[in-house]
């Protein structure tokens, strides 16, 4: 398929993302929320690209063809302070192949060497042991369960708290 990429989104693309959002097919099974209002992510990308200080959208794509989407968004550690939470949503065809991990290593390294966070956090739910293990890969540390934390399918479920620091990712290299 080739070398995976990550880039903002374009206005071609948000049919795309829409699906990958509002089609419980193609969210399942750890990203299907419910109904989304149609057209937010339009609405969104026309008053900031998708891309702006307290969250932000990148397509992971191979030679142009979409794989999915990661996002970001800041998260309060203090009065003064926030890391990023970071996601990752990939097509049905693309998951199983390494293109998860690599697309959330990608967005580590592009966050740590464009915004001044010391910390980035992840989190799946218990069951999402593939999830896990691409985390892992990436580099990021399993700090523990958080319980009762996420409503999702008609029951509050366990969620598994990933993190990385900027000191463990080398920034001068790919």
């Amino acid at each position: 398929m080739g070398e995976l990429e990550l880039r903002p989104v374009q206005e071609d693309d948000l049919v795309a993302l829409e699906r990958l959002i509002n089609d419980p097919v193609s969210a399942a099974p750890y990203n299907w929320w419910g109904w989304r209002k149609p057209g937010l992510m339009a609405k969104r990308w026309e008053e900031t690209g998708l891309l702006g200080d307290e969250q932000g959208v990148l397509l992971a794509v191979t030679q142009q063809e979409l794989v999915g989407f990661v996002s970001w968004h800041r998260v309060a550690t203090g009065p003064t302070s926030h890391c990023w939470e970071i996601g990752v949503n990939l097509q049905p065809d693309s998951r199983g192949r390494g293109h998860g991990t690599e697309a959330q290593r990608l967005l580590v390294r592009y966050l740590f060497a464009n915004t001044q966070v010391n910390r980035i956090e992840a989190g799946t739910e218990l069951t999402n042991v593939a999830e896990q293990r691409s985390l892992e890969k990436a580099g990021f540390t399993r700090e523990g369960v958080l319980r009762g934390y996420g409503f999702r399918d008609g029951r509050w479920r366990d969620c598994v708290l990933y993190s990385i620091l900027r000191a463990e990712v080398d920034l001068d290299s790919r």
